[in-house]
């Protein structure tokens, strides 16, 4: 049952107007967005209340955009989880064991970042606080109007890095707000909170589990003139905490970076676009820096002013709860140590949602979620993040009843081949659950959305046309082995592929597995689909599947990418064993570069569905793959196989932690049944 508020949303009295703001649309419509309340709003909070020790005592909280939670100055919790209005989380925080009897002090520290992103449902006007404290059976606290606010003037944007992902700042411990989340902190010239009048939002608790906070320890640390840089010895994501002490005013340089340059400095350009550079003003005292937002880092340079000095240094991780259930059932050396990479990548990196990657763009899109929370649940048995995946994917439907690739968040983008993976995703959730209520709550919303495709781009013979959606085929482009149809993103791709159609034949042949483990009548025939697949995109003479259809160009001289292979060997669409056997050799004598994450994983699906298990591994094991991450000092997944195959390359990317579903018996054959 959910929570009834007795609190309300509240904000700054001068924002407590502000009308919400429709962000959402078609990626190809233009859409002006016009937002009042100004970006990067760093608002605190404080109440009094009393409470019984020895009682349990439960805050109901959230927060838009984000809210870090203290209870007598001590750390309690943050969040929640990006959500759309309609659907918008709460957390659930015990806190018994931060409250004592009598008076108590609630603080509360607020983001509203106000860009149009990946990372949030933000720039839309809506921002605030509302929780209720629950002791015993009394509501103790709640909010509302007589809760303090006020801005911290502590923090000042001085760069936006990514797409518009996160600013980069200016810390001042000599602030006033500095330390507001201790009880005796004076909040006597604070402004009472004003209730937001135009709240839309419908409250449901949050089905994933709140994060963990890890302290990281530098494993080495170097000193060069005034610069100090330590490092973490891997990449993780999260905050840097330090204790600083010198004159009042001075500015300490802080550089993050995923690697080092050639000099052995931390390459603080990271990459993936992210400048990672930030400023911290030291009041003169005994200051410990405030780091609101995360960032994906492993190494932390400081530039420091004469006599000042530093102590007390680590990296607080956020990451998913993890518990590994698996190990990897191979003993070769070299598949052992991916799995390793893989299992620690999917430990630090996950979030409060699936994210591509935790720096340039910080959002979760539903084709590298499809693979990464499939990996998660495999490894430790949690279901819940993919449930939550496949929840927001649903959600989407609101903007496009064909559904969008990020959510939820107010970056609006559509990519054709994600969406067709839901189907997949549902059925691995019944082999990993062992159930069907799950998926039972969706498949007619999912059925609706292969009509969608149906009626509005499958044409009379049989293949998806002229789609307003991007297909990627495959990521980076350069990785298509020269796919012959033209790919760019931003407009309706007219004509017809053949990896598109592939994925349409495996959407529709996964909603009739299905519709079989329900008791479902099956969706459609996809007999129908696969006939007119062979007749486009097969060539018989050279037993291979063509990128374009016979006809849409010389046929001598129609070109085969190892993709349109792939994803034929994938989803069981070749015709017969030699077929089989030509594409497997293509496959495997083919350099890592012709293919990068998509296509290995459909080639590996491809090798496991026919039984060739032995070349799976071989795949996995190719020396320019996940071994070349390793050479290349990986000690989490990288974006690509190499530092240097892609132009934005982020160094911790969690879509290449697949090969984990490959490496232990988990009922993987049974979605190709």
């Amino acid at each position: 049952m959910e929570h009834v508020f007795k609190g309300r949303f509240i904000t700054l009295p001068e924002y407590s107007d502000a009308v919400p703001v429709d962000v959402f649309h078609r990626q190809l419509e233009k859409k002006e967005i016009k937002s009042v309340v100004p970006r990067d709003l760093h608002i605190l909070y404080r109440a009094r209340f009393n409470a019984a020790a020895g009682k349990r005592t439960l805050i109901y909280i959230t927060a838009d955009d984000y809210y870090k939670l203290y209870i007598n100055g001590r750390y309690a919790g943050q969040g929640p989880a990006p959500a759309f209005h309609f659907r918008y989380y709460y957390n659930v925080i015990d806190i018994s064991g931060l409250v004592h009897d009598g008076e108590n002090v609630i603080a509360v520290h607020t983001l509203y970042q106000g860009m149009i992103n990946r990372v949030w449902v933000s720039g839309d006007d809506r921002l605030g606080l509302i929780y209720d404290i629950v002791c015993g059976d009394e509501t103790v606290s709640k909010s509302g109007e007589s809760v303090l606010c006020r801005l911290h003037g502590g923090f000042e944007p001085i760069s936006t890095v990514g797409y518009s992902t996160q600013f980069m700042e200016r810390y001042d411990s000599s602030s006033p707000e500095t330390g507001f989340e201790a009880p005796e902190f004076d909040d006597s010239s604070w402004q009472h909170a004003a209730v937001c009048r135009h709240d839309d939002r419908t409250l449901m608790e949050q089905p994933s589990k709140p994060l963990c906070l890890e302290q990281i320890r530098p494993a080495a640390e170097s000193v060069s003139g005034n610069r100090i840089t330590f490092d973490f010895g891997s990449n993780y994501v999260g905050y840097l905490s330090v204790r600083a002490k010198g004159k009042k005013g001075d500015r300490i340089i802080l550089r993050f970076g995923q690697e080092l340059d050639d000099d052995g400095r931390t390459r603080f350009v990271l990459r993936s676009n992210c400048r990672y550079e930030e400023e911290w003003l030291l009041s003169g005292g005994d200051d410990i820096l405030d780091e609101f937002d995360y960032k994906s880092f492993r190494y932390a340079e400081l530039e420091l002013p004469e006599g000042a000095v530093i102590s007390d240094v680590k990296l607080i991780s956020r990451h998913y709860p993890f518990g590994l259930r698996r190990v990897c059932e191979n003993t070769d050396p070299d598949l052992v140590r991916i799995w390793r990479l893989c299992v620690k990548s999917l430990e630090y990196g996950v979030q409060e949602v699936i994210q591509d990657c935790m720096d340039r763009e910080k959002g979760q899109y539903l084709g590298d979620g499809s693979f990464t929370s499939c990996a998660l649940a495999v490894i430790t048995g949690d279901l819940s993040i993919m449930e939550k995946l496949i929840d927001n994917a649903f959600d989407t439907a609101f903007i496009n009843r064909g559904l969008m690739t990020c959510s939820p968040c107010s970056m609006m983008q559509e990519i054709a081949e994600y969406v067709l993976m839901l189907p997949h995703l549902l059925h691995a959730h019944t082999v990993l659950s062992g159930k069907t209520d799950f998926v039972s709550r969706y498949y007619d919303r999912m059925t609706d959305v292969l009509d969608y495709y149906r009626e509005r781009y499958e044409r009379e013979d049989g293949l998806l046309h002229d789609l307003d959606k991007w297909c990627v085929v495959d990521w980076p482009s350069e990785a298509r082995d020269g796919y012959a149809f033209d790919l760019t993103e931003g407009r309706v791709a007219v004509g017809t592929h053949s990896v598109i159609n592939a994925y349409w034949y495996g959407a529709v042949k996964a909603a009739n597995r299905l519709a079989s483990l329900l008791g479902r009548k099956e969706y459609r025939d996809d007999s129908y689909l696969r006939d007119a697949y062979l007749k486009a995109f097969y060539d018989k003479d050279r037993h291979v599947f063509c990128d374009l259809p016979a006809g849409v160009e010389n046929d001598a001289e129609r070109h085969s990418a190892l993709p349109s292979n792939a994803f034929a060997l994938c989803f069981g669409l070749c015709p017969d064993k030699e077929t089989e056997d030509e594409i497997v050799s293509r496959i495997i004598s083919a350099p890592a570069g012709r293919m990068a994450f998509f296509g290995t994983f459909a080639a590996l699906c491809g090798l496991k569905r026919t039984g060739r298990d032995d070349l799976a591994m071989k795949l996995i094991k190719d020396d320019g793959r996940w071994l070349r991450m390793m050479r290349e000092g990986a000690e989490v997944t990288f974006e690509a196989w190499g530092k240097d195959l892609k132009w934005n390359t982020s160094l911790f990317h969690l879509c290449y932690t697949y090969p984990v579903l490959f490496l232990c018996d988990w009922g993987m054959e049974k979605l190709f049944v």
